[in-house]
C-alpha cells in the first residue's frame, strides 16, 4: 500500500506523480483506473521525469512504483494504435527512449512492483537498478501473442538479468510467472509480502541514501559498463522498425486481433 508522498512535487505530469524529499525521490505511475498503462505520452513523461530527478542534486535514490492495483499493465494498445492499427516510428521508439532514460538516471532506481507487471512494464522494471516485488505480483510478456516483438531494448535487458535461455522461453511462450520465479531467475532482488513491498523498498532506499553519492554513482557506472560490454543495447534503436513492420504483417496482425478478441478487448 502507498505511504505518504514526499514534499517537493512536480506539478505538470498527467500520468505520473513525482516527489522528492532530501535524498529520496518517488516516481509513481498514476493512472490507477487503467492499471497504469504505458501510453506514448506516459513514456515521454517518464523521460522528462528522469531528467527532472537528475536536476535534483540531493536525490540519491528514486523508488519507481505504481498507484492502485498494479505496477503497470504494459503498453497502452489504444494509444499505440493496437496490433491492427498504425504506429508512427517516433511512437514505436518511445519505449526505448524511456528505458534508456531510466537506466541512465544519476540516482539509484528501485522498482517496487505489485499487482500486474506486464510487457513493457517488465522492460521498465529491468531498466531500474534494483527490484523489490510483492509476493502476489503477476509477471507476463505477451507481445508475441499480440503479434509484435518485445521491443524497447527489452530482449537485451532480460538477457542481462536472466540469461538467453530463460529470455527465449518467457518471451516466446508468453506465459505468466510469479515473483518467486522472477527472484529465482535473478530478475527480482527481493520478494516481500503484499503489504510490505513498498515499505521494504523505502527501507532499502533510505539505507542506500546514506551512502556516498560519488561511490554509489561510480558503482552504477561500473556495473552498467560491464553489462553493456556483455550485452549491448546499441541495437535497440532498430526495435522500433521491427515493431512497425509487425503491424504491417498480415499473420502478426491476425494473431494480435485474435488475442484481443479472446480477452474481449
Amino acid at each position: 500500500m502507498d505511504g505518504p508522498l514526499y514534499g517537493l512535487r512536480m506539478p505538470d505530469f498527467e500520468t505520473l506523480d513525482c516527489t522528492a524529499e532530501g535524498r529520496v525521490g518517488r516516481l509513481r505511475l498514476n493512472r490507477p483506473e487503467k492499471l497504469n498503462p504505458l501510453s506514448t505520452h506516459c513514456l515521454e513523461e517518464l523521460v522528462a521525469a528522469a531528467d527532472w530527478f537528475d536536476g535534483l542534486a540531493e536525490v540519491r535514490v528514486v523508488i519507481v512504483h505504481g498507484a492502485g492495483r498494479a505496477f503497470t499493465a504494459g503498453a497502452d494498445l489504444a494509444s499505440f494504435g493496437g496490433p491492427t492499427g498504425t504506429l508512427p516510428r517516433h511512437a514505436a521508439d518511445a519505449g526505448r527512449r524511456m528505458a534508456e532514460a531510466i537506466e541512465a538516471m544519476q540516482a539509484v532506481t528501485i522498482a517496487a512492483i505489485h499487482g500486474h507487471c506486464i510487457g513493457g512494464g517488465v522492460v521498465l522494471a529491468a531498466a531500474c537498478d534494483l527490484r523489490v516485488a510483492a509476493e502476489s505480483t503477476n509477471f507476463a510478456i505477451p507481445e508475441v501473442d499480440l503479434g509484435i516483438p518485445l521491443a524497447w531494448g527489452g530482449i537485451q535487458r532480460l538477457v542481462r538479468e536472466i540469461g538467453p535461455a530463460a529470455t527465449r522461453e518467457l518471451v516466446m511462450t508468453c506465459r505468466s510467472f510469479s515473483a518467486r520465479e522472477a527472484h529465482l531467475r535473478g530478475m527480482v532482488n527481493t520478494v516481500s509480502s503484499d503489504d510490505a513491498y513498498l515499505h521494504d523498498a523505502e527501507e532499502l532506499a533510505r539505507a542506500l541514501a546514506e551512502k556516498s553519492r560519488l561511490t554509489l554513482r561510480a558503482t552504477l557506472m561500473a556495473v552498467d559498463a560491464a553489462a553493456e560490454a556483455l550485452v549491448s543495447t546499441a541495437t535497440a534503436w532498430s526495435d522500433a522498425d521491427s515493431l512497425v513492420n509487425a503491424l504491417h504483417d498480415e499473420e502478426s496482425r491476425a494473431a494480435g486481433a485474435a488475442y484481443l478478441a479472446e480477452r474481449g478487448r
